[in-house]
């Protein structure tokens, strides 16, 4: 990658997000640098004619002058401030939505990639641990405009000074100031340069302890009843202090480094160039070049430049520390999507003739050496009840995985109607599907919201569908009925659900989008065995004609299915009716039926 090329590439697609924050930006940086400037001039105005002995009518104006202008500016920068306000809040909503569209935009494959899920973190965590990132950039660029304005109004007192300066008798002492005041400007600029490679090189170092011990911290806080149950809060304490002690010796030792090789070189070049700016300006005060308010308008002037310079040589080195943060903020949306999209559009049946064939199917998860599935082989037949059955492991959920498309299958082929589900346009082809899966999630919006997954609803559908799943009694209760929202996180007015209760919901969710297929994956894990089946009872009256596939490793639902795929070890080792599969007393089935019967008796 060319130097700074990820700074130029990640600051235009930045700067996309709301292109008028920058130029509004730099109007505001003009306001309040003029905002200074002029009390500076006219200070040193009103100096120059007091000197003079100048009447007092030329003082009251000059001072109504000063008033008038500060009132005049600072106005103008209020309204500027403001705006400049609300374009960063719409910058950084942008950027916000941008990111997490990039997320939810990506292959489910990829989403699920611990390598990226990890980098995506990265990106979130070096902005709040180190400040790294689109906001040190926008940092960065803010700095630098306002050193480019303070530069433009310096240039004309810059160029009185030097006129000035150019009048009064030349002498060595002039020269050997001038000659060491550029002398600490070049020496601090190349310093800064190779400081804020060292710098970043510190913290990066820092960022990826950090990110560990974050990481660590979420895999080991163990939850309030395990702690004290199990007191496991003293084995956590032994582990962090361990881990805290090796953090603070990295922390002490990169602060120590920066402070020898960074802060105080940088210090001592910073006092360098402010002394022999003051030292000129007192030498040719000494000279008569300056009147005396002149004199306080110079000294003021290049303290605000000095600083000026401090700045502009800190930003090259900000760049470049800053440049790693931003490769790994535009690696995240360069992340490209390989699954095949299709093109066939998926023919609008309404008698729901949807037949799906697996031939000889195998997927294996990336980075694995093992298959979750092996050579399934399968007929679905429409409108069929199929239960999908094994313990824990057996492979079950890949395969409604494979079947919904969220993964393509390691070898083997899907086909529908005749037709390898690939070539099909892939958004067409997962609305066929409602899935409840086991880890099915609600969003924190209206109860309406979330059955409907839409911003709005048709009510007596909703309705009847929550009644239908068993959520009536709970629904009779909320006084906004389906503008009720769930959960507190946006409204103080939100319900709290139980597990049972979301899980109705969400089987009404998949009932209102009425697709040809309906699957549930384990989503009433949460409920006994015989709320279990009482739920797949009332589920199978109101699916109709649809295909529905039900998994579970608990078996309340295969009395009412058709047929019954047995899963285990990745492969189907049975397949038949329930009283088929128990006729046959060595199958696994009849194996788990019996372990799990006076459950269902």
């Amino acid at each position: 990658m060319k130097k700074h090329s990820a700074t130029k590439r990640a600051f235009r697609q930045y700067r996309s997000y709301n292109p008028k924050y920058f130029p509004l930006y730099f109007l505001k940086t003009i306001f309040k640098n003029i905002s200074f400037y002029f009390n500076l001039w006219m200070t040193a105005e009103i100096i120059n004619s007091l000197s003079r002995g100048q009447e007092k009518r030329e003082l009251y104006f000059l001072a109504a002058a000063a008033l008038t202008g500060i009132l005049l500016i600072r106005s103008a920068a209020a309204v500027l401030d403001r705006q400049v306000e609300t374009a960063l809040e719409i910058l950084e909503n942008r950027q916000a939505e941008a990111f997490y569209r990039k997320t939810l935009g990506l292959d489910y494959d990829k989403i699920e990639n611990p390598d990226i899920r990890q980098m995506r973190r990265k990106i979130d965590e070096n902005q709040f641990i180190n400040s790294y990132g689109v906001v040190n950039m926008r940092n960065t660029a803010e700095l630098l405009m306002d050193c480019l304005v303070n530069l433009a109004f310096s240039a004309f007192l810059f160029g009185e000074m030097l006129s000035l300066m150019a009048a009064a008798p030349f002498s060595r002492t002039s020269l050997l100031l001038l000659a060491a005041l550029t002398a600490s400007v070049a020496g601090g600029f190349l310093f800064r340069l190779r400081g804020g490679q060292k710098t970043a090189a510190f913290w990066d170092n820092i960022g990826k302890h950090m990110l560990k011990e974050n990481r660590l911290s979420r895999g080991f806080f163990p939850s309030g009843t395990d702690n004290r149950i199990y007191r496991q809060q003293l084995t956590i304490d032994r582990f962090f202090r361990k881990f805290n002690q090796e953090h603070r010796k990295i922390f002490m030792d990169t602060q120590h480094k920066i402070f020898c090789f960074v802060t105080v070189p940088g210090t001592v070049f910073f006092w360098l160039t402010t002394g022999f700016s003051y030292l000129i300006v007192c030498y040719y005060c000494a000279l008569g070049a300056f009147p005396v308010g002149s004199i306080i308008k110079y000294v003021s002037y290049l303290g605000r430049l000095t600083e000026c310079i401090q700045t502009l040589l800190d930003i090259p080195g900000r760049i470049w520390q800053n440049e790693k943060f931003l490769a790994d903020y535009l690696a995240f949306f360069d992340i490209k999507n390989d699954m095949y999209q299709g093109s066939l559009a998926v023919e609008k049946r309404s008698d729901r003739q949807f037949d799906i064939t697996f031939r000889n199917v195998s997927f294996r998860y990336a980075g694995s050496r093992s298959f979750a599935l092996r050579n399934i082989n399968l007929d679905l037949r429409s409108g069929e009840r199929l239960a999908v059955v094994g313990m824990n492991g057996s492979g079950k959920t890949t395969f409604i995985k494979l079947l919904c498309r969220l993964y393509e299958p390691t070898e083997g082929e899907i086909i529908m109607n005749d037709f390898n589900i690939r070539k099909y346009d892939y958004r067409q082809y997962l609305d066929i599907f409602s899935v409840v899966f086991q880890d099915y999630n609600l969003l924190a919006v209206p109860l309406g919201n979330n059955v409907s997954c839409s911003a709005s609803w048709d009510e007596e559908r909703a309705r009847g569908l929550l009644e239908e799943t068993g959520f009536g009694k709970r629904y009779r209760e909320m006084p906004r009925g389906l503008e009720t929202p769930i959960y507190k996180d946006f409204d103080a007015d939100g319900v709290e659900l139980s597990g049972g209760e979301a899980q109705k919901i969400a089987l009404a969710r998949a009932l209102y989008r009425d697709t040809p297929f309906i699957i549930l994956d384990e989503p009433t894990a949460a409920l006994d065995p015989i709320a279990e089946a009482e739920i797949y009872e009332k589920f199978d009256r109101i699916a109709g004609d649809r295909t529905t596939i039900y998994i579970s490793h608990r078996l309340s639902s295969c009395r009412l299915c058709d047929r019954i795929l047995v899963f285990h070890e990745g492969r189907i080792v049975q397949t038949g009716t329930h009283q088929e599969l128990l006729a046959d007393e060595t199958g696994k089935y009849y194996e788990m039926w019996h372990a799990q019967a006076q459950y269902y008796a």
